[in-house]
């Protein structure tokens, strides 16, 4: 399965990295690595996690992050990675 990340995801991942690495240097870096790989095994588990908001929603295993995604044709599209403590109005709007 082909596996794309668009724009606004790698925006996400951007400002996820900030975040972690102002807690602590070094910690972005992890963050991303963490976070690629949860996007990787998709090409692998893309399709079986549950529907939220009109997307496929899987959790990221190290880090408080949702990664919704489209799958349409062997065609896998990561559409955002979002902080799951963040306001669910605040995600529903995102992602509408």
């Amino acid at each position: 399965m082909i596996v794309s990340i668009s724009s606004d995801a790698e925006a996400d991942l951007a400002e996820g990295y900030w975040f972690y690495e102002r807690q602590s240097p070094g910690l972005g870096d992890y963050f991303r690595s963490c976070l690629i790989a949860d996007i990787d095994s998709l090409s692998y588990y893309g399709g079986i996690h549950e529907i939220a908001l009109g997307y496929h929603r899987s959790l990221s295993k190290r880090f408080p992050f949702c990664i919704y995604y489209t799958l349409s044709e062997g065609i896998l599209v990561v559409v955002a990675v979002i902080d799951a403590r963040r306001d669910p109005l605040w995600v529903r709007q995102r992602l509408s």
